[in-house]
């Protein structure tokens, strides 16, 4: 079976085809066909993955480590589920939503990026190649720039640009470290990395490598001080765009740095002989606490759940810094349960700009009596993030407690609840304006967006209740 190749290829052509023929309503259906697509290949390979083990295919024939090799385990299989999983089901609420934000002899454009920006990320999470996870994450990141500089506010042309400066300095750092470790190794194979490193872990030029490839992921998945660049790219892109990215692009990046971590590196072991734990548990912590502040005193509701996000990111991060079963196991649940939750909320938020064109708090002034699926939906993934029981996001944010205490760290525990709290100030926000206030006159006028808006959003707030009952899949 070709199902790797096809993962990435699928989109890859679809995107041309979308270049091609340059008319909307066909490039929205080949994206929707495309991006499903994907996504039941996905689920074949992550069913094929835990019932037959590691998926390695040989692309052109060529043997790894001389050929590149896509290399299919239980961690990367649950990553490409997670990138196709969001993209397949954003797309239908597309259609509606770009209509109204870009003109339609720029619609089919914007779907050709989408897919591009799909491509690289599956290409980085299936990819045995280091030189390989380079190309595919800027294929991904030049398709992002794009699609944020497309949104109708102008400010994404400067974030856009923003991100393009931070994001070529993360990968100029990538591509240093890949240098570093092929001058050493000879080879670009990741496993045949993970055979090799170990024999030389403690050399120099590999501990510059690994220092050069924690910078430069850190950079793409925003973690906090490299942060600057991700909170106007999420509130001036389209809001397609917005939950897009928030969704997958920094978990490919988390899943770069347990890759790069536990894989090639050499493990466990070794990550804890370096200074990486510390410097990462500190760095969580300040994420945790100053994001979740900042995103209190935000007017703009994308801004907030971006820095939102920063936040979030906090709480992944913490997790790896442990180095525990425990705590890993906290971290990969939570990087799913956030690609879920804060897909979910930009869908939403996208679904009042659709209507009350404003994403501002305070002309929300009654919105939730107007819209009132909408809200529920928002408030539900709200209370998600918040980490409430019953949800998504208590799951993981049990696992993060556990590993703390495995630790003896009560204090870190108390931490996580702390910052956790943080987040309902924030979000009580949005709910005391959108039901405790009367609405505005133009607020009285509205209606709900149309069911190929509202279904998607909700396919999001079902899984977070659903898969916070039922653990089987994100635990």
């Amino acid at each position: 079976m070709h199902l790797p190749a096809l993962q990435v290829v699928i989109p890859l052509i679809a995107a041309a085809l979308c270049a091609l023929f340059r008319h909307y309503f066909l490039a929205w259906f080949i994206t929707i066909l495309a991006s499903w697509l994907s996504f039941a290949i996905a689920i074949l390979l992550l069913l094929q993955v835990m019932s037959r083990g590691v998926i390695s295919y040989e692309l052109g024939g060529w043997v790894a480590p001389i050929g590149i090799e896509y290399r299919i385990d239980l961690l990367n299989a649950f990553v490409l589920l997670i990138v196709s999983g969001v993209g397949a089901v954003i797309v239908p609420y597309a259609q509606k939503s770009i209509s109204q934000s870009i003109e339609k002899s720029q619609q089919s454009w914007f779907y050709s990026m989408y897919l591009m920006a799909l491509t690289g990320l599956l290409g980085v999470s299936i990819t045995g190649d280091a030189f390989n996870i380079f190309v595919f994450l800027e294929i991904s990141s030049l398709a992002s720039y794009v699609m944020i500089a497309m949104g109708p506010d102008r400010r994404g042309l400067t974030a856009a640009y923003q991100y393009l400066i931070m994001g070529t300095v993360g990968a100029t750092f990538i591509v240093i470290g890949i240098g570093l470790l092929w001058a050493m190794t000879g080879t670009l194979n990741l496993y045949d990395l993970a055979q090799k490193i170990p024999l030389i872990e403690n050399s120099r030029p590999v501990l510059a490598a690994l220092a050069f490839l924690t910078v430069g992921i850190s950079l793409k998945l925003a973690l906090f001080p490299l942060h600057l660049w991700l909170p106007n790219a999420y509130a001036y892109s389209p809001g397609v765009a917005s939950a897009f990215l928030a969704g997958t692009a920094t978990k490919v990046a988390i899943y770069l740095l347990l890759r790069f971590f536990f894989t090639v590196f050499g493990g466990v072991e070794f990550f804890q002989s370096t200074p990486l734990p510390e410097i990462l548990f500190v760095l969580s912590l300040l994420a945790m606490f100053a994001a979740s502040i900042v995103a209190v005193f935000q007017s703009n509701i994308k801004r907030m759940l971006a820095y939102s996000s920063v936040a979030q990111i906090g709480f992944i991060t913490l997790g790896i810094s442990y180095a525990t079963e425990i705590g890993l196991t906290g971290a990969i649940a939570h990087m799913f349960n956030h690609a879920i939750m804060k897909a979910g909320l930009f869908l939403l938020i996208g679904a009042v700009m659709f209507r009350l064109g404003s994403v501002k708090i305070e002309d929300m002034a009654g919105i939730g009596r107007k819209m009132p699926f909408t809200m529920a939906g928002f408030v539900i993934l709200g209370l998600s993030l918040l980490g409430a029981p019953g949800t998504v996001g208590f799951i993981s944010k049990w696992y993060l407690a556990l590993a703390a205490l495995q630790e003896g760290q009560w204090w870190a525990v108390a931490l996580i609840v702390a910052a956790s709290l943080v987040t309902m100030l924030y979000i009580g926000r949005v709910v005391e304006v959108a039901y405790f206030r009367e609405p505005t006159v133009k607020v009285d006028q509205l209606r709900e967006v149309p069911s190929s808006m509202l279904l998607p959003s909700f396919l999001l707030v079902g899984a977070a209740v659903y898969f916070g009952l039922d653990t089987s899949l994100s635990v």
